[in-house]
């Protein structure tokens, strides 16, 4: 049996959403979001149009009959402003994925708005990524940790099972990706401060640990979630790790994964980081995850130059003590 939420402090909508999740747990609901050019792909050759089922609903964000579903569930949606209509049909604005244990709130492809939340493979990396650092070099307890631009919350939702006695602060552009943040965030029994921002001005002190899963494509539309502006998509990166890393706390650590546009060989954002990191007496730990992916962008004017976009994972440490 669902139980709904009702929760103090949170407004009817959240609370909404919050019974979405419990709802989808307790029916042992999973689903892993691909690419959207996978995504688009597999609805272009499935034999159906209409929602079979809730992964069709809130995976693939097919229409449904509102006769189809329980009637619970729609009063949930409608409770959170969060179905449309669709010809004859509705659909849900929201995808829900499978991170481990968790299920993650994002926006329903396409992603097309200007304030889409995404969740998808770089996710699933990003996540992987934080895991293998934590296990391999756990953070003390009471670290103060800050997740850049946390979009749907993923990579503070897995930092934080791992540290469970951190201080933790979800910062994003976007507020309706804080929206969706702040519900993942409480569903998956994760505390944490939430503040509109695109930099760290408005946050004092030091951090232990950020964590950084910036757009790296160069998007003509300029979506936020997507766009990294110059340098074929890097510059957002760069720009993060400025700021990041003047903050970085003695042996904290700036856990940063982004892509980087290959030119003739040569990794541009590799060499940026790598002097920025020694000037910043950090260290600077960098590598290739993938070295091919969204090769289709290869055809816009704007990668004209680039031979491919590896996607990379870098972690700069600040020294705990200087020599």
């Amino acid at each position: 049996m669902v139980h709904l939420s009702g929760k103090a402090g949170t407004s009817d909508k959240e609370a909404a959403l919050l019974d979405l999740i419990t709802f989808l747990k307790e029916g042992d609901y999973h689903f892993v979001t691909p690419t959207p050019a996978t995504h688009a792909r597999v609805l272009a050759r499935a034999s159906q149009s209409r929602a079979h089922d809730l992964r069709d609903i809130f995976g693939w964000s097919l229409p449904f009959d509102p006769q189809q579903i329980d009637p619970l569930l729609l009063r949930i949606l409608r409770d959170a402003e969060m179905v449309k209509q669709q010809g004859d049909g509705l659909k849900s604005r929201l995808r829900v994925s499978s991170l481990g244990d968790d299920l993650i709130l994002h926006s329903a492809y396409p992603t097309d708005g200007q304030d889409a939340v995404f969740f998808g493979p770089d996710s699933y990396r990003f996540a992987r990524l934080i895991r293998q650092q934590l296990s391999n070099h756990p953070q003390k307890a009471g670290a103060r940790l800050v997740d850049i631009g946390t979009g749907a919350g993923a990579g503070a939702i897995v930092a934080a099972h791992l540290c469970p006695s951190a201080d933790i602060v979800m910062t994003d552009i976007n507020p309706f990706a804080l929206h969706l943040a702040r519900i993942n965030a409480r569903a998956a029994g994760v505390d944490a401060h939430f503040v509109e921002t695109g930099d760290l001005a408005e946050i004092g002190g030091q951090f232990d640990l950020l964590l950084a899963n910036p757009p790296y494509i160069a998007d003509a539309a300029g979506r936020a979630y997507r766009d990294g502006g110059g340098m074929h998509g890097g510059k957002l990166s760069l720009d993060m790790a400025r700021q990041a890393i003047p903050r970085l706390a003695a042996g904290g650590r700036c856990i940063l994964y982004t892509g980087s546009a290959i030119v003739d060989g040569r990794d541009k954002l590799r060499e940026q980081l790598s002097d920025l990191a020694q000037q910043q007496q950090c260290l600077l730990h960098y590598e290739e995850i993938d070295p091919d992916v969204f090769g289709e962008e290869l055809e816009s004017d704007a990668y004209a130059d680039v031979e491919r976009i590896a996607v990379v994972a870098a972690v700069i440490e600040r020294r705990a003590s200087l020599p």
